[in-house]
């Protein structure tokens, strides 16, 4: 669907004033100020994050007691099982605290609830079966925030439980031995933006101190830390959680710890995704290339066998794990695609640009487990706040549904207020999950779209690309594209900068690349420059682009290509119009 370009005014005098109080190059200067940062300490701070910048762990609300409460069960030979979540960000965070505890002494293993037979979160019977097996303390990882009832089951059962998570807190919160989370009611933590491995790098690193008797860790302990900020910043990565303030530390530092000690697991799986050929690691790696193969576990039900990859020290089991989940991946994109064209193929049929706020598409069939990120390609694809519901083929269990909001949409608000017509729902305002009887799905579409149309209004619907600046292809040279890198980690809130241009010409017709033409291959040219472009499933554009004989109007995001030890510009298209 078009979209609505707004080019972001520049003052010169503010950009030549932070150039030169912060001793950066113009165009990072143009491109801090864009991302709100005007002044040369904060600049500083932005541009060169120090691992020292991390806030103590005891800062954090509950963590000085629940790393009390785990040294105290180590002390005493209590069982200790870790219940984390199925997504990368429960997978890693669940392995820092197993190798944490593990190499302090506990007596510990790991739980992971099955995505395709229980869902989200702790479930009773999961407890119950614990307690039955010998498990004494019960440490939650990602998940459990809302879990009240589940914590009775706990306590009922002789089970200590500790919470730690970083979801939105419910109305009631669980009782518990402590509960470790950034923004509990009451507390003034000055960063509610951690990610669940974060919160369990902090309550590791407390539990270090504990394990040490004092603020300095021992050397060995140092060591696990930094292997630890490695994980953590591939769950916050992953979990799409903003890349500001601690997360930009510990990702920024986290990146060159995955690069330098992997561990034997993710070394095998770097391989396998041909990223132990790159000089260096960045946010994109994690995103595309790590994320979805260990995501791709837990959407196909095998979550343990990812944790076991990040914890296990054996070099064939963690070779044998890699291929195993890499497998599982290419699974999950057979699937997915499938999804997709028949998810489109409802879009096409019944969707109305002008009136419909939202999309809530339903089939039997579909995987559970994938249909959240074909939820995410159609909200991005459509600007709109869209659902996708698996039903049983049976029709005898209720549906799940997974859901992806667009800016200014709170999707965890609108299920809260859809309610009624749902079994169960949890989860952020941008993604969410569900459950659903198959004789509800009517009502509730017919609710959620009115309520998508009462918040969204004509002008949101129209997605609006923010871009950076207006620069010409001649502009991006090697040096210019390298000055641009200081501003990552990109990510969340902070994205690798949008430009544009326009008057630019195919220098060739474009090609579909990849296994199933999904993405698409160009040269552009401009002024006798002509640059390598990418769009990244932009397939369905190859057709509509070659067809098109007047100049072209591009938005992009510049990237340096190495390949073969050979670098070059590459720009990553993400937008296009005809120039008339």
């Amino acid at each position: 669907m078009p979209k609505r370009w707004r080019i972001q005014p520049h003052d010169p005098d503010h950009i030549a004033r932070l150039q030169q109080s912060a001793g950066v190059p113009a165009v990072v200067a143009q491109l801090l100020i864009c991302r709100g940062i005007r002044e040369a300490e904060s600049a500083r701070e932005f541009l060169d994050p120090k691992l020292t910048d991390l806030r103590d762990p005891n800062l954090l609300p509950g963590c000085k007691a629940a790393a009390e409460k785990l040294h105290e069960a180590i002390r005493g030979g209590r069982r200790i099982t870790i219940y984390g979540d199925y997504d990368v960000d429960g997978m890693t965070g669940t392995a820092i605290l197993f190798r944490c505890l593990k190499l302090l002494g506990a007596d510990v293993d790991y739980y992971l609830p099955s995505r395709l037979d229980e869902g989200y979160g702790m479930h009773d019977e999961a407890v119950r079966r614990l307690a039955a097996q010998g498990t004494q303390v019960l440490v939650t990882v990602d998940c459990g925030i809302s879990s009240a009832s589940q914590a009775r089951t706990a306590r009922e059962t002789g089970i200590d439980l500790i919470v730690t998570d970083h979801h939105a807190p419910g109305g009631e919160l669980p009782e518990a031995e402590a509960i470790v989370h950034p923004h509990l009611p009451g507390s003034d933590y000055p960063f509610d933006g951690l990610s669940g491995a974060a919160v369990a790098f902090k309550l590791a690193w407390a539990l270090c101190q504990q394990a040490a008797g004092a603020k300095r860790v021992s050397p060995w302990m140092r060591d696990f830390l930094v292997s630890a900020v490695g994980l953590a910043a591939m769950g916050t990565v992953a979990d799409v959680v903003p890349l500001v303030d601690e997360n930009r530390v510990l990702v920024r530092h986290g990146l060159s710890s995955l690069k330098e000690k992997p561990g034997v697991g993710l070394e095998a799986l770097m391989k396998l995704a041909e990223l132990d050929r790159k000089p260096y690691l960045d946010a994109e790696d994690i995103g595309y290339a790590l994320g979805p193969r260990l995501n791709a576990a837990g959407r196909l039900g095998q979550a343990q066998l990812a944790v076991e990859l990040l914890v296990t020290d054996r070099p064939d089991r963690a070779e044998e794990l890699a291929r195993y989940i890499s497998g599982l991946n290419e699974s999950r994109q057979t699937l997915e695609r499938s999804i997709y064209l028949a998810a489109s193929k409802q879009v096409k049929d019944t969707f109305d640009p002008s009136g419909d706020a939202a999309l809530v598409l339903a089939e039997r069939g579909w995987h559970p487990g994938v249909i959240g990120i074909v939820a995410g390609r159609l909200a991005e694809k459509y600007h709109r706040p869209t659902v996708l519901i698996a039903l049983d083929p049976l029709g005898v269990k209720p549906g799940t549904g997974s859901a992806r909001s667009v800016p200014g949409f709170d999707l965890h608000a609108a299920l809260c207020r859809c309610g009624e017509h749902l079994v169960a729902h949890g989860g952020h305002a941008a993604a969410a999950g569900l459950t659903i009887e198959q004789s509800q799905v009517a009502a509730f579409r017919a609710a959620f779209c009115e309520l998508a149309a009462e918040e969204i209004c004509e002008e949101l619907r129209v997605a609006e690309l923010r871009i950076d600046a207006e620069a010409p292809l001649s502009a991006f040279t090697l040096k210019v594209v390298g000055q641009i890198e200081q501003l990552a980690p990109f990510g969340q809130s902070n994205a690798r900068p949008l430009l544009c241009t326009s008057g630019v010409t195919l220098a060739e017709p474009p090609r579909q690349i990849g296994a199933s033409g999904n993405h698409l291959a160009l040269k552009l040219t401009q002024h006798n420059v002509t640059l390598r472009a990418v769009a990244f499933g932009g397939g369905e554009w190859a057709e509509e682009l070659a067809g098109v004989s007047a100049p072209l109007d591009v938005a992009f995001r510049p990237v340096i290509n190495s390949f073969r030890g050979r670098r070059s510009v590459e720009l990553h298209l993400v937008d296009w119009r005809a120039n008339p």
